[in-house]
């Protein structure tokens, strides 16, 4: 086995000025989202979401980012889920992104909030059959003797919804909306000199400024 301290990646495919990104953080994002599906990353919707448990100890998973609304970034999930629960009692969280074949990430502070039941009612009708079954199906986050019991509640759920198409939305599944506070640009650049430009948001104005790496 190699030694973990010796892997290292050389970035030298882009950089970022100040100078010249948006002067609005949800448009840049756009931008480099845009190039980032152009150039075939990866789940490029794929983001971390860092939450904070009761316990006021910190929790991370990867999520789908499902769409940018009103300025917010949405994701959809249980809310008894340990991420639902989460941001109950916390509702400050943070998103990461990155792209490697970009040599890019986005990394986003803000609160989240749920978005309104009809958003989440669309967007669940919209989902494959077996997605919807899956939601019904599974208790997140819960402790399960074995596979066997979710493929039990499976087979209830497809009898209980036999001949329909598409499933009503249950009540513990819907979408929350982060609403960003900061956002941070980062570009690989050589020898670790990374260009990292940041947004804060004071009141509804955006300042920027230019971060060492």
């Amino acid at each position: 086995m190699s030694n973990i301290a010796d892997i290292r990646s050389e970035y030298s495919k882009s950089s970022l000025h100040v100078s010249s990104v948006s002067k609005d953080p949800i448009d840049q994002f756009n931008k480099w989202f845009g190039e980032a599906l152009k150039s075939e990353v990866m789940e490029v919707n794929a983001m971390s979401l860092a939450t904070i448990n009761q316990y006021n100890r910190p929790s991370c998973r990867i999520v789908l980012l499902k769409g940018i609304e009103n300025r917010r970034f949405v994701f959809f999930t249980n809310y008894q889920s340990a991420k639902g629960k989460d941001l109950e009692v916390n509702s400050a969280c943070a998103l990461t992104f990155f792209w490697p074949e970009l040599e890019r990430q986005v990394r986003i502070e803000g609160v989240a909030t749920r978005i309104e039941e009809s958003a989440s009612e669309a967007y669940f009708k919209s989902r494959p059959r077996g997605s919807q079954i899956g939601a019904w199906s599974s208790p997140q986050s819960s402790i399960i003797k074995n596979s066997e019991l979710l493929n039990q509640r499976v087979k209830q759920i497809e009898t209980r919804f036999k001949g329909q198409e598409t499933l009503p939305r249950p009540k513990q599944w819907g979408g929350y909306a982060v609403d960003p506070s900061l956002i941070e640009f980062w570009q690989g650049r050589p020898n670790r000199l990374h260009d990292r430009v940041l947004y804060t948001r004071n009141d509804r104005e955006w300042n920027i400024n230019l971060l060492a790496p």
